[in-house]
């Protein structure tokens, strides 16, 4: 059994096509379209428990999180389910890591018979926003401090109009706000006010912000930085946009496969593009955990 989730909300027109379009190409996989926040994850989790075997997510990075999740929150999930994804959201990087196409209709052929391979997952166990701790994995990014409060501040209307630009313009927004020192613990240590996790190479869209990184070499990689300020922001958005982005900003690079965060101030945390709570976290790589259907 084979069955599409998808979010019918996600980049306007494109979404409000997609059922139409999908039902020609997918006429023996069920469609599942969810209805609120976290039903993609409920979904993804019944449809794992009863049986199903292959799984495609459709919508943005959000709708990608909560159906990995989903078949996490199954024991044996990551083993009986293969993956596969169509990009529908706004950003897409990890449509942009995989190389797929980012019109769905020619990333059809990739997510539903396309080859596999197993790729690496991160997990964090953190404070959720109800004030109790949880464990949720991601997929291709994470941040604590300030890129999670741009996150939490940017508006589902500015993504559709400008698309990456609004989370720049969101942490254009946040910079007036205080920015707590995080402390950064594994075997390497490091300090500052924003932290910034790549599981693969790709943040924010198409840059290649994590260039060392790979979605299966057993790690993840880190980029720490000591300063937030409306100095240190114009020079990381020039420094992502020419490759430099370490070098203008004083940032340290970490590798690991397992780091504690904490800070004695509020700091927030994002999951692959999601506000999910705050510190103290510890996050950690799950190797080769997930089978994923690639071109």
């Amino acid at each position: 059994m084979r069955c599409v989730i998808y979010n019918p909300t996600a980049r306007g027109e494109k979404a409000r096509g997609f059922r139409h379009e999908v039902t020609a190409l997918a006429k023996d996989w069920e469609l599942m379209p969810t209805t609120c926040p976290g039903d993609a994850r409920t979904l993804a989790a019944k449809a794992t428990r009863n049986g199903y075997t292959d799984i495609i997510a459709a919508g943005g990075d959000g709708t990608l999180n909560e159906v990995v999740n989903g078949i996490g929150d199954v024991e044996g999930g990551f083993e009986r389910i293969t993956f596969g994804f169509l990009p529908l959201g706004t950003i897409n990087v990890f449509a942009r890591e995989l190389g797929l196409p980012l019109k769905w209709q020619n990333a059809w052929q990739v997510a539903s018979s396309g080859k596999t391979t197993n790729i690496d997952v991160a997990l964090a166990d953190f404070i959720n926003r109800d004030g109790k701790s949880e464990k949720r994995y991601f997929v291709q990014l994470a941040g604590a401090g300030l890129d999670a409060r741009a996150v939490e501040l940017v508006s589902w209307k500015q993504k559709k109009i400008i698309g990456p630009l609004a989370y720049i313009v969101s942490g254009f927004r946040a910079l007036g706000e205080k920015h707590a020192i995080i402390e950064v613990n594994g075997k390497q240590s490091a300090r500052g006010e924003l932290v910034v996790f790549g599981n693969g190479r790709l943040y924010g869209g198409n840059f290649n912000f994590f260039p060392r990184a790979s979605l299966q070499d057993g790690h993840f990689d880190v980029a720490v930085f000591p300063k937030v300020s409306l100095f240190q922001l114009i020079k990381g958005v020039i420094g992502m946009y020419t490759g430099s982005v370490y070098r203008l900003c004083n940032a340290q690079q970490l590798q690991a496969e397992k780091v504690q965060l904490s800070s004695t101030g509020h700091v927030p945390l994002q999951l692959d593009g999601d506000l999910v709570g705050q510190l103290p976290a510890t996050i950690s790589i799950r190797p080769k955990l997930l089978r994923v259907r690639v071109p």
